[in-house]
């Protein structure tokens, strides 16, 4: 099944998968901002720096089910699997766009 999804969207999840947090980071504006687990990581440092640490302690793959966009947000479910206790979860990815990056993304159950 193909996903209808903004083109970074989509390099966000190919990054993720491979595990390139510089990929990662470079999808987001350079003040961007990543809402997960309770943590703020604001700019490129600090979302590669969280994309590193979070592949290092889970290795998890995410596999997008469902995308929703409403207007500049674009609402992505995934299925989540790792090393981690409830593996495979499902999550929402909660992307805002500013011209052809992400503003910010919420991750939340």
């Amino acid at each position: 099944m193909s996903l209808l999804m903004p083109a970074i969207v989509g390099d966000y999840f190919n990054a993720e998968n491979h595990h390139d947090s510089d990929a990662v980071a470079q999808c987001f504006s350079a003040d961007g901002v990543v809402h997960d687990e309770g943590h703020a990581h604001a700019g490129h440092a600090a979302i590669k720096a969280w994309k590193e640490a979070g592949s290092k302690q889970y290795g998890a793959s995410v596999s997008p089910t469902s995308a929703d966009m409403q207007g500049a947000r674009c609402l992505v479910t995934c299925s989540v699997s790792g090393s981690f206790p409830g593996s495979p979860l499902a999550l929402r990815f909660a992307f805002t766009l500013a011209g052809d990056r992400i503003a910010t993304l919420e991750i939340s159950a």
